[in-house]
């Protein structure tokens, strides 16, 4: 697909706010990108638009069946001044996994990527320079045919938005507290866990109440079906060290395969630490601690990178784990290193980051 990107320009520029008030996701810049599908024309009519509120027919099959999808990554400035994107061409071909299972006729994963690309070089002014703040790159795709039918939509429309962001929480490294949730499941084998659909979000969001309500940060899922095998954190992948050794719950088609989850274990072996993908019980974890040997847990995900565990709430159990304490963790340790790739502070030897010119 050979398609040029067409720029609408706007003379009329949004004021930008500023580091100390910038929050996750709650200020948008000045352009867009926006993409159309029918059965006729394919992907077609790629632009960078003013940003602005869409009209949209009360019909549309999104609002009544789902079909929606997600990405979200994020561009960064460097001391130098250079712009660096983490991992992109990953973001784009997860999209495309997700439009696969929702029914979402495939996207040109090089078209979309040249148009973050040409979104974050037009928007550059826009990335902060304050330490823990990027530019969030939110590319999301939704069905718009007209229509009460049950079937895939026949028309798309896809759009990337960027929200210059803070630290998503407000201590970053402060070790955050987890409902292990016994009640609720998010997703089973078979069905639509593996892909960044909005409705696992607001599957979500009633156990993620009930944590709050008790004090917690977050929650914990485990399996749909035997529950008691660990699956994911409600925004991140989570990893357990156990006696020396990392120990993250294997992909099995309802656990997201986060571009971060995947970077910690590239890294982890590039350090010579032992990891490994593996199906692991809340038991298991209960054991390790009790005897002990649960070092450290952390979350991961490109909101927040890294995020250390410092408790584990599970039905009467109370796990602490070292105590809450922030230092020198191998969390920490992780967080550091991709940070500073990211932000063009240290070598990459993985060729992860991508330069904006």
């Amino acid at each position: 697909m050979n398609q040029v990107i067409e720029l609408i320009k706007t003379d009329v520029k949004k004021e930008k706010p500023a580091a100390n008030a910038l929050g996750f996701g709650k200020h948008f810049t000045d352009y867009m990108f926006v993409m159309d599908y029918n059965q006729e024309d394919g992907w077609h009519h790629p632009r960078i638009t003013p940003y602005a509120p869409l009209v949209l027919d009360p019909s549309v099959m999104v609002f009544h069946y789902g079909q929606a999808i997600f990405e979200g990554l994020k561009a960064y400035r460097t001391k130098d001044g250079r712009v660096l994107l983490f991992r992109p061409e990953k973001n784009v071909a997860r999209l495309n996994l997700s439009c696969q299972r929702m029914s979402i006729p495939q996207i040109d994963e090089e078209i979309v990527l040249d148009a973050i690309k040409q979104l974050v070089e037009i928007e550059k002014d826009w990335i902060p320079n304050e330490e823990g703040t990027s530019l969030y790159i939110r590319p999301f795709i939704i069905a718009t045919e007209p229509s009460l039918g049950v079937h895939p939509s026949r028309e798309y429309k896809l759009m990337v938005i960027l929200s210059p962001v803070g630290s998503y929480y407000s201590d970053q490294l402060k070790p955050v507290r987890i409902y292990v949730e016994d009640e609720y499941v998010r997703a089973v084998p078979g069905g639509v866990g593996f892909v960044k659909t909005s409705g696992n979000y607001a599957a979500s969001l009633k156990a993620q109440e009930k944590a709050e309500l008790l004090g917690y940060d977050q929650v914990l899922w485990l399996d749909g079906v035997e529950r008691k095998y660990i699956e994911e954190v409600g925004s991140m992948n989570i990893f357990f060290k156990i006696n020396g050794e990392v120990v993250t719950p294997k992909l099995n088609g309802s656990i997201l395969g986060g571009i971060t989850r995947d970077s910690v274990i590239e890294l982890l072996k590039h350090w010579n630490i032992p990891v490994k993908e593996a199906k692991i019980s809340i038991d298991e974890i209960n054991q390790a601690f009790q005897k002990g040997e649960l070092e450290e847990v952390f979350g991961t995900g490109t909101a927040a990178v890294i995020s250390p565990v410092g408790e584990l709430k599970w039905k009467d159990t109370t796990m602490n784990i070292s105590k809450g304490n922030n230092g020198n963790t191998l969390a920490n340790r992780i967080y550091e290193e991709i940070t500073s790739i990211q932000l063009g502070k240290a070598e990459d030897p993985f060729n992860w980051t991508i330069e904006i010119k």
